[in-house]
């Protein structure tokens, strides 16, 4: 394991990728000017994400069982976040927030939004702008590839969302083999009482074929992009939905763990290593094209990986996973790459969240941000470089308002609310410098700062908006989560 790694934890992990490319020197600048005009050398950014990876389940967080030497040169050649958090533990949200860069309450986004195709307004409302938008006001080319999950109306889908281009899916799961990928509309979904998870995909409007394994797909599509941008700023958000389910890998994948016995895992695994596989072909094509040192790089996961039963993530040593507010929810793997600006071999240790995404994108591009949507994140670049030693956050917020639980974060004092029904007290305290696994409860030796903290919970809630639109379970097809395959309807 690398320098300043927490050796007792086990990290599972998905991710995120922002890379932004224009040669220049590849000489790392210590004193570089962060927050300079960048209007002659605008950097090109691709957003990387995975879908429900465990904090373990890539190299640089120490796993070894699914090896990821292609995501693991982002974090090896850039920044390791040690503690890096997405706002929220499910997919939809999580993405609503770091795209926008403000926590997702702020407009109601508080649930999986619908696939009901009778709600008009279940997508990130129209007046947040996303990175896509911000960028697109900077001259950036911008394209979208993958798993969508913010809203399935015209005006929520992503060219409308400051997108030129969309290759990819609008639901939140999806079939991996081309030969299931047959429907059409979500009348032909209704009418089947099948899932969403087989629809075409959609190539700038239009339902298409594809003819590989999707994961596969996605990246060939995220290379043939940048190879025909690169004279040209562009944004590329390369959203993988693997390795959420259904588990489905092919035999070029499974071979390559043939030493792993239960098979949801051996498949879960090679659904890894296929995004490694793209990962490492987005970043030659990077080398090739000459345009890697100013490309900024994030790669994260969209939330914790789901542990329950049914699901073989591996989030090591942290308490739960995804859905919840625990360490295993929220706490991601994290990484950022940009060779001109940022130390190779970093581990950052204090606290960042999938906030500072757009807070970092703005400052490095001179975007206009508007006053009255002002940010929750910051721009990281002055703290990983060290121009900035203070903490990137004073106070990190989570909220669940279907479950009525919340958690916050202040220094390394986490305070978890109505999330444990196994705890005889719901409102949970613990030190994460001394219990990553958070099984101390603190909470009855520290009334005062419990008091502190909801107080913070409390102010910081009325900033917040109600459920602006249904759940994704208040309407589907049956559908069984494990496979993506249809139940018979329910009497």
């Amino acid at each position: 394991m690398r320098t300043g790694m927490l050796k007792q934890i086990h990290y599972p992990f998905i991710g995120v990728l922002l890379v932004i490319g224009t040669l220049v020197t590849p000489a790392y600048s210590q004193a570089a000017n962060t927050t300079a005009d960048k209007t002659d050398n605008q950097p090109n950014i691709i957003l990387i994400v995975t879908d429900d990876q465990g904090y373990m389940d890539v190299g640089f967080n120490g796993g070894t069982e699914i090896p990821t030497p292609q995501i693991d040169r982002i974090a090896n050649e850039g920044v390791r976040f040690d503690q890096g958090y997405v706002s929220y533990p499910v997919c939809g949200p999580s993405r609503a927030g770091f795209m926008t860069g403000r926590y997702q309450g702020r407009f109601g986004f508080t649930t999986n939004p619908t696939m009901n195709p009778a709600i008009p307004n279940a997508g990130v409302r129209l007046d947040e702008e996303m990175i896509s938008e911000v960028l697109k006001k900077q001259g950036y080319s911008t394209m979208a590839i993958g798993k969508w999950h913010l809203g399935i109306q015209p005006d929520y889908q992503p060219r409308n969302q400051g997108f030129d281009e969309f290759f990819g899916f609008l639901s939140g799961g999806h079939q991996y083999f081309p030969e299931l990928l047959t429907l059409n509309s979500m009348q032909e979904v209704i009418d089947n009482e099948t899932s969403w998870y087989y629809m075409r995909l959609l190539d700038n409007g239009k339902r298409v074929d594809i003819d590989k394994y999707l994961t596969d797909a996605l990246s060939d599509r995220a290379v043939e992009f940048i190879e025909r941008k690169k004279d040209q700023p562009f944004f590329l958000y390369l959203a993988y939905n693997a390795p959420h389910t259904p588990y489905q890998a092919t035999e070029k994948y499974l071979d390559r763990f043939t030493h792993i016995e239960d098979e949801r895992r051996r498949t879960y695994a090679a659904m890894i290593s296929a995004v490694d596989d793209g990962v490492g072909a987005v970043l030659d094509k990077l080398d090739e094209l000459g345009i890697a040192d100013n490309t900024l790089i994030f790669f994260l996961s969209d939330n914790g990986g789901p542990i329950n039963k049914s699901h073989v993530a591996d989030n090591g040593a942290l308490r739960a996973g995804k859905g919840s507010l625990f360490e295993g929810g929220v706490r991601v793997p994290f990484a950022m790459r940009w060779p001109q600006i940022v130390k190779p071999g970093t581990d950052y240790v204090k606290p960042i969240s999938s906030l500072d995404i757009m807070a970092t994108i703005a400052a490095q591009t001179g975007a206009i941000i508007a006053k009255e949507r002002p940010l929750d994140g910051v721009d990281l670049l002055p703290y990983v470089t060290g121009e900035n030693p203070g903490n990137p956050h004073e106070v990190l917020f989570w909220r669940q308002l279907s479950k009525g639980s919340y958690a916050v974060r202040h220094g390394d004092m986490k305070m978890v609310l109505g999330e444990s029904k196994a705890d005889e007290n719901d409102t949970l305290l613990f030190d994460l410098s001394q219990d990553i696994s958070e099984k101390k409860n603190l909470s009855g030796g520290q009334k005062a700062t419990l008091e502190r903290f909801i107080t913070l919970k409390d102010e910081w809630e009325e900033e917040l908006e109600d459920q602006a639109f249904p759940e994704l379970r208040s309407w589907r097809p049956w559908i069984d989560e494990s496979t993506g395959k249809p139940k018979r309807k329910k009497k």
